[in-house]
């Protein structure tokens, strides 16, 4: 396959919980042929049914080409949304059933 040498990689930053993105991490690895710089910010702790502070669970500045959400817990969805939105930063967030503004929703 020939690589195009000026295309820059794009800084994909991957939100997961419990491990909930791993096979779409190990799809983009396979099949992005070196395209995507991956970074992985996972949270693996129980978490309580409401979040009302999500600082200590997200980072303080987020920098991305494009932000996967694959959070289960929707507070964290939610502040990471709004996040993202500030910063012009497109989110894909794949099977939430709440739309949350400036986030791209596909069918799963």
């Amino acid at each position: 396959m020939h690589k195009n040498t000026n295309t820059k990689t794009q800084h994909i930053l991957i939100f997961q919980q419990n491990g909930s993105g791993e096979s779409k991490i190990k799809g983009i690895r396979q099949h992005g042929d070196n395209l995507f710089r991956l970074e992985t910010c996972s949270i693996d702790e129980e978490l309580p049914p409401v979040i009302d502070d999500t600082s200590g669970y997200l980072p303080d500045d987020i920098k991305a080409d494009l932000v996967l959400d694959y959070l289960k817990h929707l507070d964290l969805s939610y502040d990471l949304a709004k996040m993202c939105m500030k910063k012009n930063i497109p989110v894909v967030s794949p099977g939430k059933k709440m739309r949350f503004p400036g986030v791209f929703i596909p069918p799963t």
